[in-house]
């Protein structure tokens, strides 16, 4: 089983590019967004903490996501692959991810990061909120909240997976399509 990681700050197209990454080579795509806002939309004990969380701007407790993350991964034992988007969001959950996929004989393959600048995540983030209605994306402080807590937490991935051999960065600036392509590359 491979595992892949795409990395980068909100806004930089990382579900986008999961998407194409799927379709050419039918990995299975783990959003923690997606399962988030699956839990939030059936109202679970579990989406209401996360809406308040994600409401401000903050991360979800580990805990809440490394369980989801355990259950996605269980459910689709027969997949070529996974490609994580939007987790590990820090260097506590790299290291639980990793410990989990060693207790299974896996590991990171690579970690594809999504470079593109803050006035660029600002101005993604703003239209996306407009196209697709997301609250959580439409206020210019939950915005910076968002910006800030990447870098405050995130960011120290880039150290911990470099360390590892296994960190490389895409040029996020562009098409959708250039994009991916920088990202075939380095497949």
């Amino acid at each position: 089983m491979k595992y892949y990681l795409l990395f980068g700050p909100p806004g930089a197209g990382k579900g986008t590019q999961a998407k194409l990454m799927v379709e050419k080579h039918n990995y299975h795509h783990v959003s923690t967004g997606d399962l988030l806002r699956q839990e939030i939309a059936k109202g679970s004990e579990l989406g209401k903490i996360a809406k308040q969380l994600i409401d401000n701007g903050n991360f979800v407790d580990d805990s809440i996501v490394v369980e989801m993350i355990k259950n996605e991964i269980a459910n689709n034992p027969g997949v070529t692959g996974f490609l994580f988007d939007g987790f590990p969001r820090t260097v506590a959950q790299a290291e639980i991810l990793d410990k989990m996929l060693a207790e299974r004989g896996e590991k990171v393959e690579t970690v594809i990061s999504i470079i593109i600048s803050d006035a660029l995540v600002f101005e993604r983030i703003q239209h996306r909120a407009n196209i697709e209605g997301r609250k959580d994306d439409a206020q210019p402080e939950i915005i910076q909240n968002r910006i800030n807590t990447y870098h405050a937490k995130t960011e120290p991935l880039i150290e911990y997976y470099t360390k590892q051999g296994k960190y490389h960065k895409i040029d996020g600036d562009g098409t959708i399509e250039a994009i991916f392509a920088r990202i075939e590359e380095l497949l």
